[in-house]
C-alpha cells in the first residue's frame, strides 16, 4: 500500500516529513510513504515580508489545495504555520511530540539576547518576535529577512546583519552548528503558538 505525503521543500520541511515517513512505515509493516515536494507562495515569494503579503497560510493553501484535489494523502507542516481554521473536509490527524518551543538568537560572536551590544542589527523573521524583542531591548535595531534557514545563516554570516533569530527546535532537528545558538527565555519572547510541534493534516474522511 502507497500513500503520498506532502510537504513543502526546505530542508526542514524535507526533515519533518522523512521523520513522519519512517514513523508511519515503522508502525504499520508494508505502508510505503512517497514524498512528494509541493511549493507554496510562502516558499516562492521570499522578496515580500509577511506582513505584507495578502490572505493568510502562506505555506500551506497549496499544499491543502493538493488534499483536497486527492493529488496527495497526508501533509506535514510545522503546527505553527497552521491557520487557526482548516477548510472542510480537512483535518489535523495527528500531532507529534513537541520539541523545544523556545526562540534563538544565532551570531557569528555566540552572544546571549541580553549580551547583544547596543545598535545590533537583529533579523527577527516575524512581526511577533519583533514587538517582543524590541520590547526587552529597545536599543537594538531590526530587519526584514526571508528564506530558508540556510539562506538565512549564509546572510548572517555574510554580515548582512549582526544577529538573527530563528526557532530553536528548526535549528537543533537540523543539526546547525556552523554558528553558536543561544536560546532566548521565554519571559522575553513567548513562542508562537505550536511552535516546535510538527502536524499531519489528512481528509477527514480517508481512513
Amino acid at each position: 500500500m502507497e500513500r503520498v505525503l506532502g510537504p513543502r521543500g526546505s530542508a526542514l520541511a524535507l526533515w519533518q516529513a522523512r521523520h513522519v515517513k519512517q514513523r508511519m512505515e515503522t508502525l504499520h509493516p508494508g505502508l510505503e510513504v512517497r514524498i512528494e515536494i509541493i511549493k507554496t507562495e510562502g516558499d516562492l515569494r521570499v522578496d515580500v515580508p509577511f506582513g505584507e503579503m495578502p490572505g493568510k497560510g502562506f505555506f500551506v493553501k497549496e499544499i491543502e489545495a493538493a488534499l483536497l484535489s486527492g493529488t496527495i494523502d497526508l501533509a506535514v507542516h510545522s503546527l505553527k504555520d497552521m491557520p487557526s481554521e482548516l477548510p472542510d473536509p480537512l483535518v489535523l490527524a495527528a500531532v507529534l511530540s513537541r520539541h523545544d518551543p523556545r526562540d534563538a538568537v544565532l551570531s557569528v560572536e555566540g552572544w546571549e539576547f541580553d549580551g547583544l551590544p547596543r545598535g545590533t542589527v537583529l533579523a527577527p523573521g516575524s512581526p511577533r518576535r519583533r514587538c517582543q524583542l524590541l520590547h526587552a531591548r529597545p536599543d537594538l535595531r531590526t530587519t526584514e529577512v526571508r528564506g530558508n534557514v540556510d539562506t538565512r545563516i549564509r546572510k548572517l554570516r555574510e554580515g548582512q546583519f549582526g544577529a538573527l533569530v530563528l526557532a530553536l527546535a528548526g535549528v537543533q532537528r537540523l543539526g546547525i552548528d556552523s554558528v553558536p545558538v543561544r536560546p532566548i527565555p521565554i519571559e522575553v519572547s513567548l513562542p508562537a503558538v505550536g511552535q516546535g510541534a510538527v502536524t499531519v493534516e489528512t481528509r477527514e474522511d480517508d481512513a
